[in-house]
């Protein structure tokens, strides 16, 4: 079942990037790098890059960090978005310095006129603005009004903004509304989507360390993907940002909004039936893959019951018993190994794909 069709909004030009008009969905990071020091963070860009990152976005708390931006800009294989809170001047120095999209708080910028100042001067430099509503920022009127921190709420901040960036002719805006609540957030996100036609940034604020934090942005940004609300993502993680990278790529690839980057691990659950200790072998196969270059799905199955009927879609299977192994592509048994030939004769496997996404001579029979 494909996810429901993307809700169309205004295409926004970051850079080489184009975020919604039908666009595909644009992954981002943050690096946790002092901006200031060049060196390092554009080692972590290029690590982001590698990963499958395609926007990146650096803190700009001061004016050292603003004096470093020029340089970034230049060397940075990724755009930049530079993340400005509480002094609107960061905001100004940024674009100076050619960064094409800015991310603020229109909430802890110093007040409606600045904003609308931010908007005439990023047309002026054919930059972009994300407009950042964050559940811990809302306005004390509206917390009033709603009875706390509500997807009303949320949504009712954005748009009060977004009336000033209008009352100044600039488009180029993408909206984020973040809660650390999951249910918040597809909700603030699933009326926004009804109110404007502008581009959301969807993420989960706050998620937490890599465990909670990939269940958290893989319900709320996958929710909303399978909706077809989401322009662009960022799974916020208390992790190393690749880590980030890589859960956005599985959410998009599992939705089919990516294609297949890389294997497909899959996998039985363990239960009374299986002969071997699937759960080391499942970590061996995983780290057998991470060196494979194609987009294959591979099974690992820890009894008959499972495998290979319950993994016919998969590419390359293995099927553990208690001490022999099956071997099958596709559903079909092509090798019957010793148990302790499983690994090996999963690699021979592999090494006979071809660049077509065929399968060469593996063999076939029993080994001795």
């Amino acid at each position: 079942m494909e996810p429901a069709a993307r809700r169309r909004t205004l295409a926004v030009k970051v850079g080489p990037l184009t975020i919604g008009g039908g666009a595909p969905v644009v992954i981002q990071s943050m690096t946790n790098t002092r901006s200031s020091d060049i060196d390092a963070t554009l080692e972590q860009i290029r690590l982001l890059a590698a990963a499958g990152c395609e926007l990146v976005r650096v803190a700009v708390p001061d004016e050292t960090a603003a004096a470093a931006l020029a340089e970034l800009v230049k060397k940075s294989p990724l755009p930049l978005v530079a993340d400005i809170h509480f002094d609107i001047r960061l905001a100004y120095r940024a674009l100076e310095a050619g960064v094409p999209k800015v991310r603020i708080n229109p909430g802890n910028i110093g007040g409606r006129e600045k904003l609308r100042e931010l908007c005439r001067r990023a047309e002026d430099c054919g930059a972009a603005l994300r407009i950042g509503v964050n559940a811990g920022s809302l306005d004390r009127r509206l917390l009033k009004k709603h009875g706390g921190i509500t997807a009303a709420a949320l949504v009712e901040s954005a748009l009060e903004y977004l009336d000033e960036v209008e009352a100044t002719g600039f488009r180029a805006i993408v909206v984020s509304l973040k809660a650390s609540d999951v249910p918040t957030t597809i909700e603030a996100y699933r009326l926004m989507s009804r109110k404007a036609r502008y581009p959301l940034h969807l993420g989960v604020t706050a998620a937490g360390p890599l465990d909670i934090g990939t269940i958290k942005g893989a319900v709320g940004i996958g929710t909303l993907l399978a909706e077809g609300i989401g322009d662009t993502i960022r799974v916020s993680l208390t992790a190393p940002p690749v880590e980030e990278v890589r859960v956005a790529r599985q959410i998009l690839e599992v939705l089919h909004l990516r294609p297949q980057g890389g294997p497909e691990l899959i996998s039985c659950p363990t239960c009374g039936r299986c002969t071997v200790d699937l759960v080391p072998l499942v970590e061996e196969v995983s780290r057998l893959l991470r060196g494979c270059p194609h987009p294959v799905k591979v099974a690992v199955m820890g009894c008959a019951v499972n495998g290979p009927g319950e993994a016919r879609e998969a590419d390359i299977g293995i099927t553990a018993g208690r001490r022999r192994g099956l071997i099958f592509r596709r559903g079909k048994v092509v090798r019957t190994v010793p148990q302790e030939r499983l690994l090996e004769a999963l690699q021979e496997e592999l090494d006979a794909l071809d660049l077509s996404g065929e399968f060469g001579n593996a063999g076939g029979g029993e080994d001795k």
